[in-house]
């Protein structure tokens, strides 16, 4: 039996009467399941009657792309650094807070430069080229196994899989290790949403606390044993700059463990966004499965067609909803006068449904040609796994659809009930 969604399963829009006053009352830690199930008609709201909504907390939240930008461009103004905010809500010196509070992505410059610099170093332009037919083995290898059993679960079995390996593979992760990563990394990012529950923050400590323990062993491993620093970003990691600046120890551990979480969450987001949302759309699938069959045997005009339909699914869908930065100065935005200290979110999925950037931006367009979102950020923190996160979406999606034109869901899919990671936990299908 086939799940067909139909209108029922999708929030409807906000009436316009109603529009202005959803967005007064808007607050990010007082969020509604239907927010969760589908955020978008409160962004519109949000774009149209509060783009620079400052909430009870005093934080403000942002909803337009214009403004966004700004934030992004100026590092000056924004800090990334999140220790005054995590301060509270982790506790100092708590697991959670050792950790956010020393990775990549909420530090500021030096740090920020030194880890960059290392990691970029691994992931260059000819080393994310060799790393396609592997990913195409890999890929193929698990729709063999869901060719076998006529089909599973969409994330499981297939969209979660992917980027475990291949983080694996960029630190060499022995593949006997790999078992655990997933549940640590959602239970270390599921941290992050704006509130947390006792059991929420209990397993997010309790999974940095066995990461580090497990990547302790591993890096005394790999100093006595070390890979090729051009392609195994430990090593690297490890080895530092020559003549330059080493990582200390924590520092080490801690953005290793960021690099498997980001790596994970936001690419497996990215895999079942993209499939899921084409059962939704069907012109969409219809068109890029038509457009697969006329380029077939063309592998450059197939590599367009597929990284556009790529980064559409990230615009339309963002994996990573929500940024954050913090006033070190006082400034503006919007028009807005921000004093310092303030606490900024950036709303990254309402951003790239802002139509002051693009052009019909409620449709899932696959052939859409100007498409700058902000699904890897911008700026001095843009994702610096942006490359290759396009590269596991386009091969992930192409080879599956091509391989199962006709997949259909079975049951509803389960999202993950987040607002800041926007993903699924289950998507059960079958295939022809």
């Amino acid at each position: 039996m086939s799940f067909v969604l139909r209108p029922e399963h999708i929030t409807p829009p906000i009436a316009p009467d109603r529009a202005r006053d959803i967005a007064s009352r808007f607050d990010l830690r007082a969020l509604a399941p239907e927010f969760l199930a589908n955020p978008y008609p409160v962004y519109a709201a949000l774009r149209e009657h509060e783009p620079v909504r400052r909430m009870p907390d005093g934080s403000v939240f942002l909803t337009r792309c214009a403004d966004l930008m700004a934030v992004y461009r100026d590092a000056q103004a924004f800090s990334s650094d999140k220790q005054v905010e995590f301060a509270p809500k982790y506790g100092v010196g708590s697991p959670l807070f050792e950790h956010h509070t020393t990775s990549l992505v909420f530090n500021d410059p030096p740090l920020h430069t030194r880890v960059r610099r290392l990691i970029m170093g691994a992931l260059t332009r000819r080393a994310i080229a060799d790393m396609e037919p592997g990913l195409i083995a890999l890929v193929d290898s698990l729709l063999d196994d869901l060719a076998g059993s006529g089909g599973d679960d969409l994330i499981e079995d297939f969209a979660s899989a992917i980027p475990v390996e291949i983080i694996g593979n960029l630190l060499d992760v022995p593949h006997a290790d790999r078992g655990p990563l997933r549940d640590w990394s959602l239970a270390i990012l599921g941290a992050l949403e704006p509130t947390l529950t006792p059991q929420q923050q209990a397993l997010g400590n309790q999974a940095v606390t066995d990461m580090l323990a497990y990547l302790k062993t591993l890096v005394v491993q790999r100093r006595q044993h070390p890979g090729d620093p051009e392609r195994d970003v430990l090593t690297r990691l490890i080895q530092g700059e020559a003549g330059g600046e080493q990582l200390s120890e924590v520092e080490l551990l801690q953005n290793c463990i960021f690099l498997l979480n980001a790596g994970h969450e936001t690419t497996t987001n990215l895999i079942g966004n993209g499939l899921i949302a084409l059962q939704e759309h069907p012109p969409a699938r219809q068109f890029l499965q038509t457009a697969l069959k006329q380029t077939a045997g063309d592998a450059a005009a197939q590599e367009a067609l597929l990284t556009r339909a790529v980064d559409e699914f990230l615009r339309f869908e963002s994996s990573n909803q929500l940024g954050n930065r913090r006033a070190v100065k006082d400034t503006q935005v919007g028009g807005v006068d921000l004093p310092a200290g303030t606490l900024v979110t950036l709303c990254i999925g309402a951003a790239n449904r802002d139509p002051a950037q693009f052009t019909h931006p409620e449709v899932l367009d696959l052939a859409r040609e100007t498409n700058k979102h902000l699904a890897f950020g911008f700026g001095i923190h843009q994702c610096a796994g942006l490359s290759l996160a396009r590269l596991e979406g386009r091969i992930a999606i192409g080879r599956f659809l091509q391989r199962f034109p006709d997949f259909r869901l079975t049951e509803a899919p389960l999202r993950g009930g987040r607002a800041r990671f926007r993903g699924f936990l289950r998507a059960p299908f079958a295939v022809s």
